[in-house]
């Protein structure tokens, strides 16, 4: 727990990554339940049988803040006693969480000041304000992620404010991992491989915690976009590495620096982080809008981005992958075209 900053967790996982977070996900299922869908499970004929396998959607687009983000802000800011709520709550965020504090702020009553890089597209800016309405303001500050979450946790000093955390936080993570949960119910504990999209390293930290205290022989493997591989760079180095530049198109899972508590957890649960060109996800998306209908963000798409590089190791075998999002703005798309197009020329 940092010592300048107000972090209201219930019980620390350094020591032990997973000692205790069974018990907070099924703690955190129970307190998002009113505010947070459980969300579809969809099997993917196209996916199964293009891949030889059995391949299941999870769907978290379907959200109220169409992103899985949600899940762990609604459980960490309900947590919060009066008084800590009287205070004011701030965060940062490249869009997706900031949505689901803003929602969390609305359904709870509670102000809050939201910072966000000015690179954040405008669809999720305005999505921010319809769903935080009169509680929240917005502040645009920094070129990414990293830079406007410094100038957040500056504000939260100077306001003695409550900061809300984006992942590297216990009940973050643990609301983060109730998806595991729901994919473990629906799937009857039989499911091969799930398949997160990693940023800051929340949600795989919450689903391989899950996972693994729940005893599943089930393969955790995350996936970030090529020019913002923090937490690849971190479990190759065996520390935590700071990234000089990012690139920000995959604004969900573009951070310079991944969490002390996600890569604890991560390191010792998770054995394979893959990196995806920026191109490659393009594709995905534009396959996944023309094929299936379903409309993701680049992070979203991060998933279904990565089998044809896993191919011949998920064959016959039950494989979920999270869509993580699906906040995109219609004006990224001719960005989304000519970066898939370049991609697809370097292939031919």
């Amino acid at each position: 727990m940092s010592t300048n900053t107000k972090y209201y967790s219930k019980q620390s996982i350094e020591a032990t990554p997973d000692e205790f977070m069974l018990d907070l996900i099924e703690e955190a299922s129970k307190n998002i339940a009113n505010i947070v869908t459980h969300t579809d499970l969809d099997y993917s004929d196209r996916l199964s049988n293009l891949y030889n396998a059995r391949i299941y959607l999870k769907r978290e687009d379907l959200q109220p803040t169409r992103s899985y983000k949600i899940r762990g802000a609604y459980n960490l800011i309900s947590s919060l006693n009066q008084a800590q709520r009287d205070l004011g709550i701030v965060t940062a965020s490249a869009g997706n969480h900031a949505q689901g504090v803003a929602l969390s702020a609305k359904k709870l009553k509670i102000k809050a000041t939201i910072f966000m890089p000015i690179t954040t597209q405008q669809q999720k800016i305005n999505r921010v304000k319809y769903l935080g309405g009169e509680y929240i303001s917005i502040k645009l500050v920094g070129n990414n992620f990293d830079e406007c979450h410094e100038l957040a946790i500056a504000n939260c000093k100077q306001t003695s404010s409550i900061f809300i955390p984006p992942f590297d936080d216990d009940l973050i993570i643990a609301g983060q991992g109730t998806i595991a949960k729901e994919i473990y119910e629906d799937m009857n504990g039989i499911v091969d491989i799930v398949i997160c999209p990693v940023g800051g390293g929340g949600l795989i930290a919450g689903v391989s915690s899950y996972f693994d205290q729940k005893g599943t022989n089930t393969e955790i493997i995350g996936v970030e976009p090529e020019g913002a591989a923090a937490m690849e760079q971190s479990i190759k180095n065996n520390k935590i590495i700071t990234l000089e530049t990012i690139d920000t198109f995959v604004d969900g899972a573009a951070v310079k620096k991944v969490g002390i508590k996600t890569f604890n957890i991560v390191k010792h649960l998770v054995k394979s982080i893959l990196v995806i060109p920026v191109g490659k996800i393009c594709s995905t998306m534009i396959e996944l809008y023309q094929e299936d209908g379903i409309i993701t963000e680049p992070a979203g798409a991060l998933s279904v981005s990565c089998l044809d590089s896993i191919a011949d190791s998920i064959k016959n075998k039950t494989v979920v992958c999270i869509i993580s999002g699906g906040n995109n703005d219609l004006m990224r798309y001719p960005e989304i075209i000519k970066r898939s197009l370049a991609y697809e020329k370097t292939k031919s």
